[in-house]
This record gives C-alpha cells, sequence and structure tokens, in this order.
C-alpha cells in the first residue's frame, strides 16, 4: 500500500471498444476515481459489413477524457500520464497532412473480404503466414482490410507516395492526441495485422509484398509501456505523456495478472476472448488457436495462445435489440435461472461466421431443438450456454496444445450475469473467479503505464494489485456435463454438414 498523498496521482486509462469509449483514472493502489463512457454504434452498409464512424469515435475519446480530467481536478487528483487500449484489428487510413481519414473504420468484425482471403489460402499461403505471425488467413485481421481500401486507385498512389498513415485504434487515438507528432503502435497490437513477424517483432517485408502494402504507410513498433509522446495541449488545455499502449484482450490478461505463463484469462464483451500466457516461449498451435503477443515490457516480451469467439455479448445485444425478447441485458439470468434444464434448444451463434477453434468465416447462425413450447427464457438461456460451450472447445484446444489449465480468470460486461459464470464453471469443470475490479482492460493498460512511470517495478509486481470478488466452483455431475456437450457438439456438426465450403 501507498501513503495518502501518492493516492492523489493517478493514471487516465482510455479505453476504445466495439460498443462504447470509456476514460477512467486509477490510482496507485489500482482504485478508480473517475470514470466516464460514450456509446458507440455499427454500420452495417451490406450483408457481411461492419464499419464504425472514425470522427465520431475520435469525438466520443475526446468528449470521455475531458469529462474524467475535470473530475480529476474537482478532486485534486494528479494525471501523471495515460495508457491507451483498443478494439483490435479495427482498420483505419488517414492523410498525414490533415490527419482527416480517407473512409469508414472497418471493424474487425467485418467479413468483406472473405473471397480474398480464401483466394490466398488457395494458393498455399496459409502455412506460412500463420509460422511468420501466429493467426490465420481470415478477414478479422487488418492485412485484408487495408488492401481492400488501397484497392481505390487514388488511395493507392497516395499510400505510395507517402501521404497516407495505416493504423489500428490505438495508432489512430495516438496521432490524434498527438496532432500527428507521434506515429505509432505497440508490438500487441501490431502481432493482430498479419503483416508482423511475431519472433523478429518487426514488420515484414514478405508479407507487405503478398498483401501489397507499402512499407510507407505502417507506424513505427514500440513496447507495450513506452514513451508515446505527449498529448497535444490543444485537446486538454495541458500536455499529457502517453505511456502504454496495448491491444485490449492482451490488456486484459494483465488486469487480471496474467503476466506470467500458465495465467489464462477470457474476456467477454462483443466477442469472447480467450487469452493463455505461455511466456517467452512462442507457442504454434496445431489446433487453430493464434499465437500473439502478450506484451513487451522492459525489453521482455511475452506470447500467449488466443482463442477468439466473434459474438458472445453481441447475441445478448441481439437478444435486446433486433428480437426485442428483453429490454436489459441483466433479464438473461433471471430468464436462464427460471429453467431447471435448456430443453434441448441450442443455439450456434455463427452471426459473423464462427472463430477459433473452426474457422469458418462464411457459416450463418443456426438454431436447434425448437418447439412450440420453445419461448424467451429457453432462447435467452441458449445464447448464454451458447458462450460457454465456445469457451470450452478453446479450452479443450489449449489443452491439446499441451497447456495446464487450472482456473479461468473472467472479465467484460457478460460476467456480472452469475448464472453465467456458474454454468461456466460447470461446462469447463474448472474454477472461474470474476474479480473486483471488472474492468479489466483498461486497469491492465493503466499498470502498464503505471510500470512506465516507475510506480510499479516489473510485471512480477502487478498480480497482488489484483483482487477476486466471487470464485464459482463446478457442482454439475460428470454426465451431465457430458450430455451437454454432447448436445453443443451435434448443434455444430449440423450447421458444418450443412454448409460445407
Amino acid at each position: 500500500m501507498t501513503d495518502g498523498t501518492s493516492t492523489q496521482d493517478v493514471i487516465l486509462a482510455i479505453d476504445q471498444g466495439t460498443s462504447s469509449s470509456r476514460a477512467m483514472l486509477f490510482d496507485r493502489n489500482g482504485v478508480v476515481r473517475a470514470q466516464a463512457q460514450q456509446e458507440l454504434a455499427c454500420d452495417y452498409p451490406q450483408s457481411g459489413w461492419v464499419e464504425q464512424d472514425a470522427e465520431a469515435l475520435w469525438l466520443s475519446i475526446l468528449t470521455v477524457c475531458r469529462e474524467v480530467l475535470a473530475q480529476a481536478d474537482s478532486l485534486q487528483l494528479k494525471v501523471c500520464g495515460i495508457g491507451i487500449t483498443n478494439q483490435r484489428e479495427t482498420t483505419l487510413l488517414w492523410r498525414r497532412d490533415s490527419g482527416d481519414v480517407v473512409a469508414p473504420a472497418i471493424v474487425w468484425q467485418d467479413r468483406r473480404t472473405l473471397q480474398y482471403c480464401q483466394m490466398l489460402q488457395q494458393r498455399g499461403h496459409q502455412a506460412w503466414v500463420s509460422s511468420r505471425t501466429g493467426l490465420c488467413l481470415d478477414p478479422y485481421f487488418s492485412a485484408s482490410k487495408l488492401n481492400w481500401l488501397l484497392q481505390e486507385p487514388a488511395l493507392r498512389l497516395a499510400a505510395e507516395q507517402g501521404e497516407l498513415a495505416f493504423g489500428t485504434v490505438d495508432s489512430f487515438i495516438l496521432w490524434r492526441l498527438t496532432r500527428g507528432r507521434v506515429h505509432a503502435t505497440d508490438t500487441t497490437n501490431a502481432s493482430r495485422t498479419l503483416l508482423f513477424g511475431i519472433q523478429q517483432l518487426q514488420w515484414d517485408a514478405e508479407l507487405l509484398e503478398l498483401f501489397d502494402i507499402p512499407a510507407q504507410i505502417l507506424p513505427q513498433v514500440r513496447q507495450s509501456a513506452d514513451d508515446y509522446g505527449r498529448t497535444d495541449a490543444h485537446w486538454f488545455g495541458r500536455e499529457l505523456p502517453i505511456v502504454a499502449l496495448a491491444g485490449d484482450q492482451q490488456a486484459a490478461a494483465i488486469g487480471q495478472g496474467c503476466v506470467r505463463a500458465g495465467g489464462l484469462k477470457s474476456t467477454y464483451g462483443t466477442g469472447c476472448f480467450a487469452l493463455l500466457n505461455t511466456g517467452e516461449h512462442l507457442l504454434q498451435s496445431k489446433h487453430q488457436l493464434l499465437s500473439t503477443v502478450a506484451c513487451t515490457v522492459q525489453g521482455q516480451t511475452q506470447y500467449a495462445l488466443e482463442g477468439s469467439i466473434f459474438v458472445a455479448g453481441a447475441a445478448v445485444k441481439w437478444l435486446r435489440d433486433q428480437l426485442g425478447l428483453i429490454k436489459d441485458a441483466a433479464e438473461t439470468e433471471t430468464l436462464a435461472a427460471s429453467l431447471t434444464d435448456n430443453g434441448g434448444v441450442y443455439l450456434v451463434p455463427a452471426f459473423t461466421g464462427l472463430g477459433a477453434p473452426y474457422w469458418r468465416p462464411e457459416l450463418k447462425a443456426q438454431w436447434s431443438g425448437l418447439t412450440l413450447g420453445t419461448g424467451k427464457a429457453q432462447l435467452a438461456r441458449a445464447v448464454l450456454e451458447a458462450v460457454a460451450y465456445q469457451t470450452a472447445d478453446l479450452l479443450q484446444a489449449m489443452r491439446a496444445d499441451g497447456a495446464a489449465l487450472l482456473s479461468l480468470q473472467v472479465d467484460g460486461g457478460m460476467v456480472n450475469n452469475s448464472w453465467f459464470c456458474q454454468f461456466l464453471a460447470n461446462v469447463l469443470d474448472i474454477n472461474v473467479m470474476r474479480p473486483l475490479q471488472t474492468e479489466t482492460t483498461a486497469f491492465g493498460v493503466a499498470l502498464l503505464a503505471g510500470i512506465q512511470l516507475g510506480w510499479y517495478a516489473d510485471l512480477d509486481a502487478l498480480p497482488e494489485l489484483v483482487r477476486a470478488e466471487s470464485w464459482f466452483y463446478p457442482n454439475l455431475s460428470a454426465g451431465q456435463r457430458a450430455e451437454l456437450l454432447a448436445g453443443w457438439q451435434r448443434a455444430v456438426a449440423q450447421l458444418l454438414a450443412t454448409e460445407n465450403p
């Protein structure tokens, strides 16, 4: 613990997600002292397309930051630095002279480049791309999105002449905050582009050639905790040092204290992302998981295995916004708990394809087991169960890759639902920990910023700041568990059989 005066020092964590932008102030003890949030919309201009208005995204960042900085002033808190964490893979392109974006942001969920990725697979590029990047040829990642943007001849020419800058959301925010003085990203975000050599930790010339990307549009790659310049005084009436950048899932792992080999967390937001820290050892999955950079701090890079589920909380939002079955996400807990079983109803939520370990981006969602007796309680429960079953698929793949999994730490909006957390423990047959600080993404980047500012000695100092709110222990028989999982596997098999590529 620290003395009374030192807790007046705070870090501003900017958490730019798919559905909202948040700003939070954390003190040295990891306590939230102020926060602000603004929701963001996605646009769906065509089937499979997902975009966001980059200017609306930027304005949301300014709004929430100004709100918490005003709170900091009124509370007499000293903001010592900024950390930025972000939705990954989302792709932006802007002009270096003006900073104006040249197209809407293409969101990570976007599938418009499916045929292009399939063409690269058919030409035999999958294995060597995977060996260099740890990723697979899928529309999910940034490279194919960027290639699509550069099909416009005028943009292609401008890019080749060095007039354009590419970035994921972190780079875009950094560029805007510094008013164009810093064009950079960190290793965690770079490792999600399909353009980054994950072992050499630098942009890969052969990958740039494959995707036809001019090197001059790329940001400089720095450590996750590093000097990223200072905000221009124009924005907040003061200059503030920017000292950390990290992709949201890697930041969440740090916020859960998963800073050494064996740490496992799963975040349940718009999608679901399970990340297993493998330490300094880069483990190439044999079961279609991704290898990614966990963080680079104080000259040391750690790696992780990751399983990505494209739809988690997004399916709950679909129940609310598209079907009108619920008014609030919290209702799903009451509905699910009202039933003694799932009634044989299963949802395979492939609304934007299936992610790991299937990687079938062309699939569409499918219900099974519906009867005239099926009501909204069964549908709501099936949505929650589907997220747990997909997590089971990921953990099974991790075990097959040689991982020893002792417990799972969970975070994200969905884990406020205790029924879901208990079902997760039951289906996975593993102890599940829900932390006291559920805003682990913002917390994680604040901890990285704290290392850069000298608040914490190193990564090993971070886990003691992570506290458990609840533990959930399995209380389901092996037979019941096997029956539930068998039903899920039948539902997936049905979808795969009807949608052969």
